[in-house]
């Protein structure tokens, strides 16, 4: 399927349990999933849009964009952050979405923002630590009631000290600080083509992989790291939109994410729909009889 992170406040999140204050106003967002990206689009211009009480849903009216107004976007790629490996089926769905991509009239090159580690360290502190600190007291006494995902992110919560107030106010100042140097460093690329993932689609309640890196030396991989692709754009506000390109020789999913400036929301849903053309949800035949 397809789907849409969107800046926050672009979509309000007022009734999302539990709320959407401190922290979680900038990390968590409500936005579309769906078969095809011109779903995704529309029911993001029907859910986009203020709403009073949603205190950070942002005024801002949908722009209607066409693929050819943009053709002049540059986009950066990078198929990992020189850290963490990805398979090597994920790489080649990265290579052919930048075929695609250039077919299509954009231009794309490689670049891989330098800030990345760091705003993950940050994300980690604000998502897993204080996030934990946030929920425990709404589920204190009902753990029995809680999924195994949840349980497996308290545990996680868990191996760190609580986090102090100095350490909460020097995260959340760095944090402004790293999304000005991304920003700039996105100036000359304003929309980035990544992995969601180092692996294709995996079984529920997987959590650890080995992959091999660049020189073919092992590498342990837990749930955290090989979804961080997705964790930079959380803390950056940043849109992304997911499109499924290609498959794993299992024939399990791979998709491929474009994030770009915080409100650029429509011109990251116009350029995945064009990557889309070449991939994406193909209806079945229609069966007669």
């Amino acid at each position: 399927i397809c789907a849409l992170k969107p800046t926050p406040g672009r979509i309000p999140t007022a009734g999302h349990l539990p709320d959407n204050t401190g922290p979680f106003a900038l990390l968590g967002t409500v936005g579309p999933m769906a078969r095809t990206m011109a779903d995704v689009t529309l029911l993001f211009h029907i859910l986009s849009g203020a709403l009073d009480t949603d205190p950070i849903a942002a005024p801002v009216h949908v722009l209607p964009l066409s693929p050819e107004a943009i053709k002049h976007t540059r986009i950066g790629y990078f198929e990992d952050d020189g850290i963490v490996p990805v398979t090597a089926e994920t790489r080649h769905a990265v290579h052919d979405a930048v075929h695609s991509l250039r077919c299509h009239g954009f231009h794309v090159e490689p670049f891989r923002p330098k800030s990345l580690e760091r705003a993950r360290q940050l994300w980690y502190t604000f998502f897993v630590r204080c996030g934990a600190m946030l929920l425990e007291p709404l589920t204190r006494g009902r753990e029995s009631d809680l999924s195994p995902t949840f349980l497996d992110f308290l545990s996680i919560a868990h191996a760190h000290p609580p986090l102090t107030g100095d350490q909460i106010l020097t995260a959340w100042c760095e944090t402004d600080l790293l999304r000005s140097q991304l920003l700039t460093e996105m100036r000359d690329f304003p929309i980035l083509l990544s992995p969601v993932c180092s692996i294709p689609a995996f079984r529920h309640g997987e959590r650890e992989w080995t992959l091999h890196n660049a020189s073919g030396a092992p590498h342990a991989l837990d749930y955290l790291d090989a979804m961080r692709f997705t964790q930079w754009f959380n803390l950056l506000g940043s849109p992304a939109a997911v499109v499924p390109v290609g498959r794993s020789a299992e024939g399990l999913p791979i998709g491929l994410q474009l994030a770009g400036r915080p409100f650029a929301d429509e011109l990251v849903l116009t350029i995945a729909t064009a990557l889309e053309q070449d991939f994406g949800y193909t209806a079945p035949a229609t069966l007669n009889g």
